[in-house]
């Protein structure tokens, strides 16, 4: 059985040594041969031009096929793995495309793994194990009324003036701040047409506490089922949103001013011309260190008194080893990989499981790759 991995960009590769190093069948695709040579080279010579059709006629039953490349791949090369009896992994968010393969994927036998990477991936890890340790509790009642936030971030470990800085193309971000929010505040939906009028501050409960602006992102709503959340519990407050450094919003200003006034090809033009100078002015250096922080809480209360709250805290910084970022992402990858290959996971459309081993397990391989990894309890 072999693993294909699809592309190498700056976020895939320590999971995809990983793998290599390990022994497992690997072979690797990428659009420019060559990047991926400088990347893998010492490694292995297994290393192919990517085109859907070669992969396809290589592709075999059992095998598994990881995508790492832009988002618009993934649900044909999911297509082509169901056609071919193999599995699939990625570490994006489920696309309605991808969640209508379920069917198929479920009467062929293979797993479609998506968001198994940070952020969609280890904090689903966090909430799933706050929600069964909540359940398991005596403080237990479907009457509590619950608040849970996840709220992840990619900043860098020392601030410059933006208070932000790029690891790829800024583009992605400033698309990213057109679009809006559903969450859950005061036990009602809260819509959100632009981040910047949601920013609010989160005190993240790390060894030094440490403050923070945040903002709900996407759809929070749909999280509330995965999270094994009963339709009946009360839920005061339920937001998943994006962490940034004190004092962004205001280096930002002018950013949102301006994006809020952009339409149509010439909007998409100057956003482009933004994306660029942002590259610039504020890429990371060579071997200057990121900096990820993630926090995951859940809190209950009975007649407005706190009965149950804590915290899963990830703090981690680029070094030795490479970006937190890039090992972030890619090694949990590489983990679901390996639980697809040991028959761990079932067949169908899934996100990263809330089954307690692959929990326990993933999260002990997370708590090695970050400087910090802590479950907080409030109420002790």
């Amino acid at each position: 059985m072999t693993i294909h991995w699809c592309g190498t960009g700056l976020s895939a590769i320590p999971g995809l040594r990983r793998l290599i190093e390990a022994g497992h069948p690997v072979t690797v695709w990428n659009r420019t041969v060559e990047k991926a040579r400088a990347e893998l080279g010492d490694l292995t010579d297994d290393i192919r031009a990517f085109d859907i059709d070669a992969l396809g006629a290589v592709l075999a039953k059992g095998d598994v096929v990881v995508s790492m490349l832009p988002g618009d791949w993934h649900v044909p090369l999911a297509e082509l793995a169901i056609a071919k009896g193999a599995h699939f992994v990625s570490s994006s968010y489920i696309a309605p495309e991808m969640r209508a393969l379920d069917d198929r994927a479920r009467a062929a036998g293979v797993s479609l793994v998506n968001e198994i990477g940070l952020d969609p991936g280890i904090d689903h890890l966090m909430a799933h194990e706050l929600v069964a340790d909540y359940r398991a509790s005596d403080a237990f009642d479907a009457q509590n009324d619950l608040s849970f936030i996840s709220y992840c971030g990619g900043i860098p470990k020392h601030p410059n003036p933006f208070r932000y800085k790029f690891s790829w193309s800024p583009l992605g971000v400033l698309k990213a701040l057109r679009s809006p929010s559903r969450s859950i505040r005061d036990y009602a939906p809260l819509d959100v047409t632009r981040p910047w009028d949601a920013i609010s501050s989160y005190t993240a409960p790390l060894p030094t506490p440490e403050s923070f602006e945040v903002y709900p992102n996407r759809d929070s709503l749909p999280f509330m089922a995965q999270y094994h959340f009963e339709e009946h519990w009360p839920v005061k407050e339920f937001v998943r949103g994006t962490l940034r450094l004190n004092g962004w919003a205001d280096a930002w200003g002018d950013v949102f001013r301006e994006i809020e006034t952009l339409k149509g090809p010439e909007g998409d033009a100057r956003l482009k011309q933004m994306s660029d100078q942002f590259w610039s002015e504020n890429a990371y250096d060579e071997g200057e260190p990121d900096r990820v922080v993630l926090c995951v809480g859940l809190k209950a209360e009975k007649d407005g008194r706190e009965v149950w709250h804590k915290s899963y805290v990830m703090d981690a910084w680029g070094d030795a080893r490479g970006t937190a970022m890039a090992r972030l992402v890619s090694i949990p990858v590489s983990l679901a990989v390996e639980a697809v290959l040991n028959r761990e996971i079932p067949a169908g459309v899934q996100a990263a499981s809330s089954d307690p081993k692959l929990l326990a397990r993933w999260m002990g391989e997370v708590g090695k790759l970050a400087q910090h990894l802590q479950i907080v309890d409030h109420t002790n």
